[in-house]
């Protein structure tokens, strides 16, 4: 899967040129609209290269977000690329709050809201992130706007990043994690699918792959999306667990690995991201034969 994390201080040179040379002097002042536009070319590019080593593409929301309008309608104009590519969205804003706030969320991720002058469409996307922190109740409303939409959500149980330890494996004899995991696959249970895969989904990062297998087990019809692999340090040899009970039960993401490459590989971004892609997706179907 590739992540689409946009920094506009850090785009592919040929976006900013591309949309410089398009929009000229007649936006200048107008910083949000220009950098939006080169954030959605950017973006485009990536998946046009990386697109056909990967089943789905993971904008970080909030990257797009800081930009204001401009930037959710370079969102949308992603999301909509990307599906006219056959490619799935997964948005990635792990997203919780109280249930009448969940369920804004959901209509505006995977949903519609009703207005007086007619329905106003979400997102679209196919899946997106969920923090499970405030309990069952804040997941319901995302989890039925999910199933209306057969769209999946993923429910946060052990982060990729350094300090989740700090919260997620505490207490020692009953970690945060085992206790989130226990409820993704119980709300999993009545959501599955032929395959025997749920659409409850959990993402536990690659960078601690000596959870992997324990998670496996308290979650054995969960898709895992793996996050951290490449740039902070996972791999995808360590997570044959994963992969155990179906080929798609995992989802391996990267996001500067493969957008970023050109800066350790050289050349074009384009054939870099290509070749980071390929070689990813190459790794993990290994991976997947080999169990």
């Amino acid at each position: 899967m590739l992540g689409l994390d946009p920094d506009p201080a850090a785009l592919w040179p040929d976006a900013v040129e591309a949309e410089a040379t398009a929009f000229g002097e007649a936006t200048i002042g107008d910083s949000a609209g220009l950098t939006a536009a080169a954030v959605e070319r950017h973006c485009v590019d990536a998946m046009d290269a990386a697109g056909p080593y990967c089943v789905a593409v993971k904008p970080q929301l909030a990257c797009f977000e800081r930009l204001g309008a401009d930037g959710w309608q370079a969102l949308a104009a992603v999301t909509g690329a990307a599906h006219k590519r056959g490619l799935l969205v997964l948005a990635d804003g792990k997203r919780g709050d109280v249930p009448v706030t969940a369920r804004a969320y959901a209509q505006a991720l995977v949903g519609e809201t009703h207005t007086p002058f007619g329905l106003v469409r979400g997102l679209g996307a196919d899946a997106f992130t969920a923090s499970p922190l405030l309990g069952r109740d804040a997941l319901e409303p995302l989890l039925e706007a999910a199933d209306a939409a057969g769209a999946g959500c993923f429910c946060l149980v052990r982060t990729s990043n350094p300090g989740a330890a700090e919260i997620q494996d505490e207490p020692a004899d009953a970690p945060l994690y085992e206790r989130l995991a226990r409820m993704v696959a119980e709300l999993g249970e009545p959501r599955l699918g032929s395959c025997g895969l749920s659409s409850v989904g959990a993402v536990t990062g690659a960078t601690r792959p000596d959870l992997v297998a324990r998670l496996r087990e308290l979650m054995p019809h969960t898709i895992f999306l793996l996050p951290g692999v490449g740039a902070q340090g996972g791999t995808v040899e360590a997570l044959a667990p994963a992969f155990e009970p179906h080929p798609a039960a995992a989802l391996v993401t990267a996001s500067r690995s493969i957008v970023d490459a050109h800066r350790d590989r050289g050349g074009e971004p384009a054939e870099a991201a290509a070749a980071a892609a390929e070689e990813l997706r190459d790794s993990a179907w290994r991976l997947v034969q080999a169990g």
